[in-house]
């Protein structure tokens, strides 16, 4: 008997070899850095920086050769699986992606709750996150992260706070600029926090009253109030009244083992700056669970991770995980972490995702929003402009976290502690 399982497992083992060989291996190559959507449109917009600090080193870079590859990456592909969702809008010269991907996740909530369409400022939730740093970094004397990101779930918290309100009524753009550019902002109001510190001058009020005058130069004075469809409202009563939108409805999921499963936890990034604890930590099958059954039943998600990998291409707006790097049976909680705590997975990146296509091999692809450049280097004539489509795979690598509805979450709450 053992030598017949002995010739069983190994005829198992040496058909598996031979499938294996088989499957070409994925390819990579050496490419040149090329201008593209952020060189050639957003800087061109942006006066105040000089472009040729901004130009591109002659360098090459190891890519994936996605070529000849039959790749997902046609918007069309997702119609039957798409949730509504306003069209893809540039971030600019800004590190706000994780408002410009959380925003769009909140607009796309008010569409699936309340059947209504709103376009939602990202800017107004922008200045208050700044005031938000200040003060922390007032507190903490000067020990407190202040810059240009954060995580989504800064934007339930501020809203919380300050409330919402309507693009139109609040763009944050100013001199007839058509793309964001916040370099000499975020310049003048680091400089000025920093000379704070050195003179030990830690007075909340008026730290807040400069940065302030900083964001009304560059941002405009947010409303107090406002009228929208012909009702005036406040930030606060726009989100309860026109939106509708309860922000203790909305939790944030997180996958990593440097902290315990079925607890929530601290995600230990910088731009966690306020060292928010309220992220629901699980294995990753659990992870990828409430991802498939959330997309499947037409929630969208605000998702975050790294887009700095070798199967990442701003040509074919695909993430994949070639087999070079790691091969996808092999793709766990350990692959997760081990990427994590070297510093090969970073938390680059705020999207938001938006709809689903499932391949003939039963494997799932995903259709991102995106507020970035390198989604729009493709041009703006193809409907594609300002997606990208990630594979499975490359969710279940890279992706560290994603903010949902509660609901989605209900069948694992009781594990918790």
């Amino acid at each position: 008997m053992k030598k017949f399982i002995t010739f069983v497992w190994g005829f198992v083992f040496l058909s598996v070899l031979v499938t294996a060989q088989d499957r070409p291996k994925d390819k990579a190559v050496f490419k040149e850095y090329k201008p593209g959507f952020y060189q050639n449109f957003i800087l061109k917009d942006v006066k105040a920086v000089q472009a040729k600090e901004h130009q591109q080193k002659n360098e090459k870079f190891f890519q994936m050769d996605q070529s000849g590859l039959d790749l997902p990456n046609k918007l069309s592909y997702y119609k039957e699986h798409t949730y509504w969702h306003n069209p893809p809008i540039s971030q600019g010269n800004t590190g706000t992606c994780w408002c410009f991907s959380t925003t769009s996740f909140y607009e796309s909530e008010v569409y699936r709750l309340h059947n209504k369409k709103v376009k939602i400022s990202e800017m107004y939730t922008v200045y208050w996150e700044y005031i938000e740093k200040a003060k922390g970094y007032v507190e903490t004397r000067g020990q407190s992260l202040f810059d240009e990101g954060s995580e989504g779930n800064a934007v339930a918290r501020l809203y919380k706070k300050y409330g919402a309100v309507p693009f139109d009524v609040y763009t944050g753009l100013t001199g007839g600029r058509k793309f964001y550019d916040h370099s000499e902002m975020f310049k003048e109001m680091k400089t000025y926090l920093l000379s704070v510190k050195a003179a030990n001058a830690w007075n909340e009020d008026a730290v807040v009253a400069t940065i302030k005058s900083i964001l009304n130069h560059y941002m405009g004075v947010p409303p107090e109030k406002f009228t929208f469809e012909g009702t005036e409202y406040t930030p606060k009563t726009f989100l309860k009244d026109y939106m509708k939108i309860n922000p203790d409805d909305y939790v944030e999921v997180l996958s990593y083992l440097q902290q315990p499963f079925w607890e929530q936890v601290e995600y230990e990034v910088p731009d966690n700056w306020w060292h928010s604890k309220e992220y629901y930590n699980v294995p990753l099958d659990v992870f990828m669970d409430i991802i498939h059954n959330a997309i499947e039943k037409g929630y969208t998600m605000s998702i975050g991770g790294d887009v700095s990998e070798a199967g990442f291409s701003r040509e074919t707006n695909v993430a994949l995980i070639p087999d070079f790097d790691i091969p996808s049976a092999y793709i766990n909680d350990e692959a997760r972490q081990f990427r994590f705590s070297n510093r090969t997975t970073t938390d680059d990146h705020g999207m938001h995702m938006v709809g689903y296509l499932k391949d003939k091999d039963g494997k799932m692809w995903y259709l991102i929003k995106d507020s970035s450049s390198g989604s729009r280097n493709i041009g703006e004539d193809k409907p594609e402009f300002g997606y990208y489509f990630f594979s499975e795979d490359y969710v279940k690598l890279k992706m560290m976290g994603f903010t949902v509805h509660k609901d989605m979450l209900k069948k694992y709450m009781k594990k918790f502690k």
